[in-house]
């Protein structure tokens, strides 16, 4: 093919192309957990995921196609924070809420646990394709240090 038709990367590192926002690299299973047929077909082997809370965007790769939110098929943290904190075990905010209402991190410490095992499946549960244990450790340090 001539290569003056084919459109060069302008950069290696994966940034969004809606907010801006370095993505974090994911693989095919990940991609094939969560979107159509039809949709892969949109993304190159080389996808990112946003994970900007306002950004509409969940996958795009280095050409700036993208796939939203609202054409992905499970609820997406943290765009909606509905969603899970982990896809694996279904820790979700609310859960670490009552664990902090209650005074103990049972739900918690039980599920970051959890994850550190066999069981944990965040390559293709999660659609960042990344265990939940950052993030999870980080809503709850969040929510501890403004008094929740």
């Amino acid at each position: 093919m001539n290569k003056a038709f084919v459109k060069e990367q302008d950069h290696t590192e994966g940034r969004c192309p809606r907010c801006g926002s370095p993505g974090t690299v994911v693989f095919e299973n990940t991609l094939r957990a969560h979107l159509t047929a039809e949709q892969l077909k949109n993304l190159t082997d080389s996808a990112f995921f946003c994970g900007q809370p306002r950004c509409p965007v969940v996958y795009f790769d280095l050409f700036d196609r993208v796939v939203e939110e609202t054409a992905v098929s499970t609820p997406v943290y943290p765009k909606n924070p509905a969603a899970p904190l982990c896809y694996c075990f279904g820790l979700t905010c609310e859960d670490v809420e009552q664990d902090l209402a209650e005074g103990v991190v049972t739900r918690t410490r039980a599920c970051v646990e959890r994850a550190k095992t066999a069981d944990a499946r965040c390559g293709t549960a999660a659609p960042s394709g990344q265990s939940c244990v950052a993030e999870v450790q980080r809503y709850y340090m969040r929510r501890v240090s403004s008094g929740s």
